[in-house]
């Protein structure tokens, strides 16, 4: 059985008996499922962004509130572009034995994606609560999933991480 890093220039020791390549298709394989949990959640949004602008209240909207919700739709088309820009680049790239690239971008571009959702879910939630209640509820409810968002992908990932250097 050969060490985890042996004959594969692989300069990381987590304890896999991989080598770069096997790690590059893990860790794509990996990629590609947070992607496919991110892009159905992003679809659906822009779904219900997309079914508004049909709806007979839509009408009703100021100017401030129509240019908030375009504001939205550009946020979840660009979320879209991003969330499959490393699909993307893997066909361009396809039996280039660039895999490690491939994923380096694919995790830059999930990143971004993460950002663009979640400035969008809070704007969703904030254009919502604009329309149907009014007033300072909108940045009340935006402050509030903004706080929430940033503890649950921000402050307890960065708490874990910081516990396993620590180890």
């Amino acid at each position: 059985m050969r060490t985890p890093l042996a004959n594969t220039g692989d300069t990381r020791p987590d304890g896999r008996d991989e080598s770069s390549d096997e790690r590059a298709d893990r860790n794509w394989i990996d990629l590609l499922q947070e992607l496919r949990v991110l892009q159905t959640g992003t679809q659906i949004l822009t779904g219900f962004l997309l079914a508004l602008a049909f709806q007979p209240a839509f009408a009703d909207l100021t100017a401030a509130q129509r240019a908030f919700y375009l504001a939205l739709v550009v946020l979840s088309a660009l979320s879209a572009i991003v969330a499959l820009a490393p699909v993307a680049a893997h066909r361009w790239l396809f039996r280039k034995r660039a895999k490690p690239s491939v994923v380096t971008f694919g995790h830059i571009a999930l990143v971004i994606c993460l950002v663009t959702v979640s400035l969008l879910l809070i704007g969703v939630v904030a254009f919502v609560f604009d329309v149907v209640v009014g007033g300072a509820s909108m940045w009340w409810a935006a402050a509030a999933l903004g706080i929430i968002l940033l503890g649950l992908w921000v402050a307890v990932p960065s708490i874990t991480r910081f516990q396993k250097e620590e180890e």
